[in-house]
């Protein structure tokens, strides 16, 4: 129960990391408000763990403001954030990107993660204590071709997690990220192009421990690196990749 009385907002918490996540912080004690846009998995995904949900469109403002006041409304305080909604572009070359594909990756990507900071962190300011935790990716680390805007969206994200870690250490708040490789998750197969065993064979060649990340992985790293266990860890990016960054 490493995390008993806390409680947890977890974006894109209605399927693959993210529920896997869910899952875990609601096994180690937490309690947990999932937003998602995929409001009936994230109904489904609350029951199950007797959290919360709230439909939310992570690259809105105002949807920030809404999932705030019903967490400080429900709760009074707000321990652990998890921006680990995500989305990415089909692989193809960088100039055949659209505009469109191109605004939607950082919005969503990057841009939310302003948003969460805007309405998260002044309340974990005041309360002189909080974990936030950026879930990113391999993908900024050691970048595929032809997946470039995503890749550059997630070093954005760690990026942005380092220089939150150093600005919030002094309020007693915490930012740390995960660097998943890719997982059997709804996103795969817009990471490979195509789902077949012929691209699975060929993505799984690229990872030393031979298999794809999965919730469980990613709910295990998360709980450490958001529980009191981590309280000297801020500023880091722990890479869940069975050594593909190796």
């Amino acid at each position: 129960m490493r995390l008993d009385g806390k409680t947890a907002i977890v974006t894109g918490g209605a399927s693959g990391f993210g529920r896997g996540i869910v899952e875990k912080f609601a096994a180690e004690g937490a309690r947990v408000l999932i937003a998602d846009m995929n409001a009936d998995g994230a109904a489904e995904v609350s029951q199950a763990v007797m959290g919360m949900w709230e439909r939310v469109n992570v690259a809105d403002g105002e949807d920030w403001a809404r999932l705030t006041k019903r967490a400080m409304s429900d709760w009074g305080r707000i321990d652990i954030l998890v921006n680990n909604a995500g989305i990415t572009h089909l692989p193809k070359p960088m100039e055949d990107v659209s505009e469109e594909e191109f605004d939607r990756v950082l919005a969503v990507n990057a841009k939310s993660v302003y948003h969460s900071a805007r309405h998260m962190v002044p309340l974990m300011k005041a309360a002189k204590t909080g974990a936030i935790l950026n879930v990113a990716s391999t993908a900024g680390v050691s970048p595929r071709p032809n997946l470039n805007w995503y890749n550059a969206s997630k070093g954005w994200m760690i990026t942005a997690t380092k220089t939150m870690a150093v600005e919030l250490a002094p309020h007693g708040v915490r930012v740390n990220c995960l660097n998943p490789v890719a997982g059997d998750t709804p996103l795969l197969a817009s990471f490979m192009g195509e789902d077949t065993p012929e691209m699975r064979a060929k993505f799984l060649s690229t990872i030393p421990l031979g298999r794809f990340s999965t919730p469980r992985d990613l709910g295990n790293a998360a709980c450490f690196l958001c529980s009191e266990e981590a309280s000297m860890i801020t500023g880091v990016g722990l890479e869940v990749d069975g050594g593909r960054c190796i």
